[in-house]
């Protein structure tokens, strides 16, 4: 019996986090999935040491040159035999529900190309990352949704490979983005499905921390989809909406975000006008 998913786990010098990731698939349906591990040139002896063991215990390992992310994940999706893929970073954690879920929803609707869910923090956070139900307009303002998600491995034929000239972060945003502009559905399950190691050093931390990286990663994008990612004309639609009142402008913006029922109810009433 052919398996439904391929879970693909991109490395760079992570094996001691490996070993987490890898333990929490050993708690899913074992017929549902296969695990293709990605060794993107490491150079970590520690690394390097772990992934022998693992070949000794039948994993496959893939070892290429260091590519970057979108790389890693393209040679893990050539060597895919299932009908879904998982992209799961080396650092976090899955949990058994998202496979049966995740099936479940792609088996309902063959629309749907994209399944995914909330998040638990752990490591240097605790709490949810809720993501919500998917909307286009949100995620042209902020990548809100996770890698760690369930794709239909056909939608990539169509929509393309991840973009290897993103080799700076949100190369997942990217994808989104191309997938949804090719009018493929997004699942949202309201529950937490994988665990997301927050940590000092992380990449994602590096990409928020440093304002010159977060420019660039955003105007390749906007450059990219400059006719459909107007970005420049909410900035514009905001400014002019505070010069012409701003102290309506504060007002509406303060207690929108710190009394949203009093808000809600001056809504209702017709006190005050919708958005900003």
């Amino acid at each position: 019996m052919a398996v439904r998913i391929s879970v693909i786990i991109p490395c760079y010098n992570q094996g001691h986090y490996l070993k987490d990731a890898l333990a929490s698939l050993q708690s899913c349906k074992k017929e549902l999935f296969e695990t293709i591990i990605v060794n993107d040139g490491s150079t970590d002896d520690e690394t390097l040491k772990y992934f022998n063991e693992l070949k000794n215990h039948g994993y496959e390992i893939i070892n290429r040159q260091n590519g970057g992310l979108s790389a890693a994940r393209n040679t893990g999706i050539e060597h895919a035999s299932g009908e879904f893929v998982i992209m799961l970073d080396a650092d976090n954690k899955i949990r058994p529900e998202f496979l049966i879920s995740g099936i479940e929803a792609m088996d309902s609707d063959p629309g749907i190309a994209v399944v995914y869910g909330d998040g638990a923090f752990f490591g240097d956070r605790q709490g949810i990352r809720k993501q919500g139900p998917f909307n286009l307009q949100k995620q042209l303002l902020v990548n809100y949704i996770d890698a760690c998600a369930m794709i239909r491995k056909s939608v990539f034929k169509i929509a393309g490979d991840f973009d290897e000239q993103m080799r700076e972060g949100w190369e997942d945003w990217e994808m989104w983005l191309r997938i949804a502009f090719r009018g493929f559905k997004f699942y949202y399950i309201e529950k937490v499905l994988f665990d997301y190691r927050v940590r000092a050093d992380s990449m994602a931390k590096s990409v928020y921390n440093n304002k010159a990286r977060t420019n660039r990663i955003e105007n390749y994008i906007y450059s990219k989809y400059s006719d459909k990612m107007g970005i420049g004309y909410v900035t514009d639609f905001l400014v002019e909406r505070f010069r012409a009142n701003p102290v309506n402008f504060i007002f509406k913006l303060i207690i929108r975000t710190y009394f949203p029922s009093y808000y809600n109810k001056l809504l209702s009433s017709n006190k005050i006008r919708n958005g900003l």
